[in-house]
């Protein structure tokens, strides 16, 4: 009485991706820590839509004139710099979450340029700036130390 599905006991204990032959690691707990990044993307990138939003629509809530910022531009091209970048970074992040690795990569090289905008718009506002850095700083360390778990687990949208 021979079984021809191999129920043998050594291939009844092996790991489901062996018995399966999926060569995809199982994912852990930092699968946890990609959607966090996902969706603190997608704040992050509302956070600079609003913040260009206001400064298209009124220039007097800042604290400086034009000429106080790092670099001196008027308000209407911050605006619609937050704007745009806020779009892209909303765009990584869909990406991110759907498991797709452009959406990683995207979302540091977005991350980092988040930072350097923020650091450039800190006189303007500088208690929002120093929050939208501080969250681009665990995006980055979250997509940099377990972005790959995200496409095994299929944990994305």
């Amino acid at each position: 009485m021979s079984d021809t599905s191999d129920g043998s006991p050594a291939a009844r204990h092996l790991p489901p991706q062996a018995a399966t032959g999926r060569s995809d690691p199982e994912p852990t707990g930092w699968v946890g820590w990609i959607v966090f990044a996902g969706i603190m993307m997608i704040v992050v990138g509302g956070l600079h839509i609003f913040q260009g939003l206001v400064a298209l629509f009124d220039d007097d809530y800042y604290q400086v004139g034009n000429n106080g910022l790092t670099i001196h531009l008027d308000y209407n091209a911050w605006g619609w710099t937050h704007v745009i970048f806020g779009v892209l970074v909303c765009a990584a992040a869909i990406g991110l979450l759907a498991g797709q690795l452009w959406g990683r990569i995207a979302g540091v090289v977005l991350a980092v340029l988040s930072i350097l905008v923020n650091v450039a718009f800190l006189a303007a506002y500088p208690i929002w700036s120093t929050i939208v850095i501080a969250i681009d700083i665990l995006v980055i360390w979250a997509l940099t130390v377990h972005g790959r778990e995200v496409r095994s687990s299929n944990a994305g949208w």
